[in-house]
Protein backbone atom coordinates (compact mmCIF):
# COMPACT_ATOMS: atom_id res chain seq x y z
CA UNK A 1 0.00 0.00 0.00
CA UNK A 2 2.56 2.58 1.10
CA UNK A 3 4.79 1.36 -2.38
CA UNK A 4 1.75 2.57 -4.31
CA UNK A 5 1.62 5.58 -2.89
CA UNK A 6 5.28 6.46 -3.25
CA UNK A 7 4.94 5.70 -6.89
CA UNK A 8 1.73 7.85 -7.41
CA UNK A 9 3.61 10.99 -5.97
CA UNK A 10 6.77 10.02 -7.53
CA UNK A 11 4.71 10.18 -10.74
CA UNK A 12 2.62 12.95 -9.88
CA UNK A 13 5.98 15.15 -8.81
CA UNK A 14 7.74 14.22 -12.19
CA UNK A 15 4.61 15.36 -14.16
CA UNK A 16 4.23 18.40 -12.74
CA UNK A 17 7.95 18.84 -13.14
CA UNK A 18 7.90 18.01 -16.83
CA UNK A 19 4.62 20.53 -17.39
CA UNK A 20 7.40 23.10 -15.54
CA UNK A 21 9.98 22.28 -18.26
CA UNK A 22 7.31 22.11 -20.99
CA UNK A 23 6.29 25.49 -19.86
CA UNK A 24 10.02 27.19 -20.05
CA UNK A 25 11.02 25.64 -23.16
CA UNK A 26 7.82 27.77 -24.56
CA UNK A 27 8.38 30.58 -22.66
CA UNK A 28 12.21 30.84 -23.69
CA UNK A 29 10.66 30.20 -27.38
CA UNK A 30 8.67 32.72 -27.68
CA UNK A 31 11.34 34.86 -26.21
CA UNK A 32 13.89 34.07 -28.40
CA UNK A 33 11.85 34.57 -31.78
CA UNK A 34 10.50 38.44 -30.19
CA UNK A 35 13.87 39.92 -31.51
CA UNK A 36 15.05 41.94 -34.13
CA UNK A 37 18.06 41.16 -36.84
CA UNK A 38 18.91 44.33 -39.03
CA UNK A 39 22.47 45.29 -41.04
CA UNK A 40 24.25 48.44 -40.62
CA UNK A 41 26.46 49.85 -43.26
CA UNK A 42 29.84 51.65 -42.49
CA UNK A 43 31.59 53.41 -45.47
CA UNK A 44 34.54 55.78 -45.48
CA UNK A 45 36.56 57.37 -48.82
CA UNK A 46 40.33 58.28 -48.34
CA UNK A 47 43.17 59.21 -50.77
CA UNK A 48 46.06 56.23 -50.77
CA UNK A 49 49.17 57.51 -49.12
CA UNK A 50 51.22 55.10 -50.42
CA UNK A 51 52.71 53.67 -53.93
CA UNK A 52 54.95 50.70 -54.91
CA UNK A 53 56.11 51.18 -58.66
CA UNK A 54 58.01 48.62 -60.77
CA UNK A 55 59.79 48.13 -63.63
CA UNK A 56 62.25 45.61 -65.85
CA UNK A 57 65.06 45.55 -67.92
CA UNK A 58 67.28 43.18 -69.81
CA UNK A 59 70.41 42.38 -71.83
CA UNK A 60 70.72 39.77 -74.82
CA UNK A 61 74.44 38.49 -75.32
CA UNK A 62 75.88 34.85 -75.60
CA UNK A 63 78.60 35.80 -73.36
CA UNK A 64 77.42 35.55 -69.99
CA UNK A 65 80.31 37.81 -68.68
CA UNK A 66 79.16 40.37 -71.32
CA UNK A 67 75.43 40.06 -70.61
CA UNK A 68 75.84 41.00 -67.16
CA UNK A 69 78.25 43.79 -67.64
CA UNK A 70 75.63 45.22 -69.79
CA UNK A 71 73.12 45.15 -67.59
CA UNK A 72 75.37 46.55 -64.72
CA UNK A 73 76.09 50.09 -67.01
CA UNK A 74 71.65 50.02 -67.86
CA UNK A 75 71.30 49.53 -63.74
CA UNK A 76 73.48 52.49 -62.90
CA UNK A 77 72.07 54.68 -66.04
CA UNK A 78 68.79 53.77 -64.10
CA UNK A 79 69.47 54.35 -61.29
CA UNK A 80 71.12 57.58 -61.30
CA UNK A 81 68.02 59.08 -63.71
CA UNK A 82 65.73 57.74 -60.30
CA UNK A 83 68.06 59.88 -57.82
CA UNK A 84 67.75 62.43 -60.11
CA UNK A 85 64.10 62.97 -60.03
CA UNK A 86 64.06 63.40 -56.46
CA UNK A 87 63.99 59.52 -55.64
CA UNK A 88 65.68 58.40 -51.93
CA UNK A 89 68.59 55.89 -52.89
CA UNK A 90 66.95 54.07 -49.69
CA UNK A 91 63.74 53.30 -51.40
CA UNK A 92 65.18 52.26 -54.62
CA UNK A 93 65.77 48.12 -54.83
CA UNK A 94 67.24 46.24 -57.43
CA UNK A 95 66.34 42.33 -57.42
CA UNK A 96 68.66 39.78 -57.88
CA UNK A 97 69.49 38.94 -62.13
CA UNK A 98 66.87 36.17 -63.56
CA UNK A 99 69.17 34.26 -66.45
CA UNK A 100 67.73 32.44 -69.46
CA UNK A 101 69.21 30.72 -71.91
CA UNK A 102 67.99 30.84 -75.54
CA UNK A 103 68.20 28.72 -78.08
CA UNK A 104 66.84 28.81 -82.29
CA UNK A 105 63.60 26.58 -82.79
CA UNK A 106 61.73 26.08 -85.15
CA UNK A 107 59.04 23.75 -86.63
CA UNK A 108 59.82 20.76 -88.63
CA UNK A 109 58.48 19.72 -92.38
CA UNK A 110 55.65 17.59 -89.91
CA UNK A 111 55.13 20.57 -88.19
CA UNK A 112 56.88 19.51 -84.49
CA UNK A 113 58.78 22.07 -82.60
CA UNK A 114 62.44 21.71 -82.69
CA UNK A 115 64.78 23.13 -79.78
CA UNK A 116 67.64 24.60 -81.88
CA UNK A 117 71.08 25.23 -81.26
CA UNK A 118 71.85 27.28 -78.12
CA UNK A 119 71.87 31.60 -79.52
CA UNK A 120 73.01 33.34 -75.87
CA UNK A 121 71.70 34.28 -72.36
CA UNK A 122 68.84 36.95 -71.68
CA UNK A 123 69.41 38.23 -68.44
CA UNK A 124 66.64 40.51 -66.94
CA UNK A 125 66.77 42.88 -63.88
CA UNK A 126 63.81 44.28 -61.98
CA UNK A 127 63.60 47.33 -59.97
CA UNK A 128 60.81 48.29 -57.30
CA UNK A 129 60.33 51.84 -55.34
CA UNK A 130 57.97 51.91 -52.49
CA UNK A 131 57.32 55.43 -51.56
CA UNK A 132 54.87 57.70 -49.09
CA UNK A 133 55.50 60.67 -52.22
CA UNK A 134 52.65 59.34 -54.28
CA UNK A 135 52.04 62.21 -56.64
CA UNK A 136 56.11 62.05 -57.32
CA UNK A 137 56.12 58.25 -57.99
CA UNK A 138 52.96 58.87 -60.34
CA UNK A 139 54.73 60.83 -62.50
CA UNK A 140 57.71 58.89 -62.60
CA UNK A 141 55.85 56.00 -63.91
CA UNK A 142 54.23 58.29 -66.57
CA UNK A 143 57.46 59.38 -68.33
CA UNK A 144 59.09 56.07 -68.06
CA UNK A 145 59.88 56.99 -71.86
CA UNK A 146 62.80 58.98 -70.30
CA UNK A 147 64.89 55.86 -69.29
CA UNK A 148 63.95 54.13 -72.72
CA UNK A 149 64.88 57.19 -74.51
CA UNK A 150 68.52 56.39 -73.02
CA UNK A 151 69.05 52.83 -75.24
CA UNK A 152 67.37 51.10 -72.23
CA UNK A 153 64.88 48.20 -72.84
CA UNK A 154 62.54 49.33 -70.20
CA UNK A 155 59.11 47.59 -69.22
CA UNK A 156 57.20 49.53 -66.76
CA UNK A 157 54.49 48.28 -64.69
CA UNK A 158 51.52 49.79 -62.88
CA UNK A 159 51.52 51.49 -60.14
CA UNK A 160 49.64 49.93 -56.98
CA UNK A 161 48.66 52.59 -53.76
CA UNK A 162 47.47 51.43 -50.05
CA UNK A 163 46.81 52.91 -47.21
CA UNK A 164 48.98 53.08 -44.35
CA UNK A 165 45.68 54.02 -41.86
CA UNK A 166 43.49 51.31 -42.25
CA UNK A 167 43.35 49.80 -39.24
CA UNK A 168 42.28 53.40 -38.04
CA UNK A 169 39.62 53.55 -41.16
CA UNK A 170 38.21 49.88 -40.28
CA UNK A 171 38.06 50.77 -36.49
CA UNK A 172 35.51 54.36 -37.87
CA UNK A 173 33.65 52.03 -40.06
CA UNK A 174 32.49 49.70 -37.84
CA UNK A 175 31.09 52.29 -35.25
CA UNK A 176 29.39 53.91 -38.32
CA UNK A 177 28.07 50.31 -39.08
CA UNK A 178 27.12 50.05 -35.75
CA UNK A 179 25.43 53.26 -35.16
CA UNK A 180 23.46 52.96 -38.64
CA UNK A 181 22.54 49.36 -37.67
CA UNK A 182 20.85 50.34 -33.71
CA UNK A 183 19.22 53.07 -35.54
CA UNK A 184 17.73 50.94 -37.85
CA UNK A 185 16.55 48.24 -35.04
CA UNK A 186 15.52 51.34 -32.82
CA UNK A 187 12.80 52.69 -35.95
CA UNK A 188 11.74 49.40 -36.63
CA UNK A 189 11.06 48.66 -32.89
CA UNK A 190 9.16 52.22 -32.56
CA UNK A 191 7.33 51.49 -35.42
CA UNK A 192 5.68 47.66 -34.26
CA UNK A 193 5.36 49.81 -30.77
CA UNK A 194 7.60 48.20 -29.02
CA UNK A 195 11.28 49.32 -27.78
CA UNK A 196 14.48 47.61 -27.86
CA UNK A 197 16.26 44.84 -25.21
CA UNK A 198 19.65 43.89 -24.74
CA UNK A 199 21.91 43.31 -27.54
CA UNK A 200 22.31 39.45 -28.12
CA UNK A 201 24.42 39.03 -31.40
CA UNK A 202 26.65 40.87 -33.18
CA UNK A 203 28.32 40.16 -36.69
CA UNK A 204 30.68 41.84 -38.50
CA UNK A 205 31.18 41.41 -42.05
CA UNK A 206 34.47 41.52 -44.50
CA UNK A 207 36.26 44.89 -45.83
CA UNK A 208 35.36 45.61 -48.96
CA UNK A 209 37.72 48.39 -50.89
CA UNK A 210 37.17 49.84 -54.43
CA UNK A 211 37.27 52.54 -56.34
CA UNK A 212 35.16 55.06 -55.98
CA UNK A 213 31.66 54.91 -58.00
CA UNK A 214 33.62 52.17 -59.86
CA UNK A 215 30.98 48.38 -60.43
CA UNK A 216 33.65 46.67 -58.71
CA UNK A 217 32.04 42.75 -57.62
CA UNK A 218 32.85 42.30 -53.42
CA UNK A 219 33.95 39.07 -52.58
CA UNK A 220 33.51 36.71 -49.93
CA UNK A 221 37.05 36.97 -48.49
CA UNK A 222 37.11 41.26 -49.21
CA UNK A 223 38.17 42.90 -51.95
CA UNK A 224 41.37 45.17 -51.77
CA UNK A 225 41.77 47.18 -54.51
CA UNK A 226 45.00 48.27 -55.16
CA UNK A 227 44.75 50.15 -58.76
CA UNK A 228 43.59 53.22 -57.56
CA UNK A 229 44.75 56.32 -56.04
CA UNK A 230 40.93 57.06 -54.57
CA UNK A 231 39.34 54.23 -52.75
CA UNK A 232 35.60 53.88 -50.72
CA UNK A 233 36.30 51.00 -47.56
CA UNK A 234 32.73 49.16 -46.69
CA UNK A 235 31.75 47.06 -43.99
CA UNK A 236 28.88 45.23 -42.97
CA UNK A 237 27.37 45.14 -38.63
CA UNK A 238 25.02 42.94 -38.07
CA UNK A 239 22.79 43.35 -34.47
CA UNK A 240 20.55 41.12 -33.11
CA UNK A 241 18.12 42.73 -30.31
CA UNK A 242 16.02 41.65 -27.73
CA UNK A 243 12.34 43.16 -28.02
CA UNK A 244 10.34 44.42 -25.21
Amino acid sequence: MNKNIIAVAVGALGFVLGLAFLGNAIKNRNKSENTISVTGLGTKQFTSDLITWSGSFSKNNSDLKAAYDELAIDRKMINDYLVSKGIKQGEIVFSSVDIQKQFRSYNDSNGNYVQGEFSGYNLTQKVSIESKEVVKIENLSRNITEIINRGIEFTSSAPSYFYTKLATVKQEMIASATKDAKERAEKIAENSGSSLGNLKKATMGVIQITEPNSNEDYSYGGTFNTSSKEKEANITIKLEYEVN
